[in-house]
């Protein structure tokens, strides 16, 4: 997600996400399937797995990724999802998000 110049510094945190996503508005899964996030070195990829990405909406927000460290089981598109230990992290104009998994809103 793109943001403005006003950018702070200081690795992933709960203060950081919470200035992006408002936790009483609902947050919808848009993902069907994860995407693996592979390990680079030397500028390519290799097959080593580190993680897996998701995107995601709420209202008033352009779509999101988060980044989970393991493999979770996603809910159908579009359902209202609770995101567990979301934290964020500003690096220049942009935020990236990951979290240790979710679970569906019924």
């Amino acid at each position: 997600m793109k943001i403005q110049n006003n950018y702070t510094r200081g690795g992933y945190s709960t203060k950081t996400a919470e200035k992006y996503i408002e936790y009483k508005k609902p947050l919808y899964s848009l993902s069907t399937d994860l995407e693996e996030l592979v390990r680079f070195v030397d500028k390519k990829p290799t097959d080593e797995v580190i993680g897996y990405k998701a995107w995601f909406s709420q209202e008033g927000l352009p779509p999101f990724s988060i980044k989970f460290s393991k493999q979770i089981n996603l809910p159908k598109y579009l359902e209202i999802v609770e995101i567990e230990n979301l934290t964020a992290c500003e690096v220049k104009y942009n935020v990236f998000f990951k979290a240790d998994g979710l679970k569906v809103v019924d």
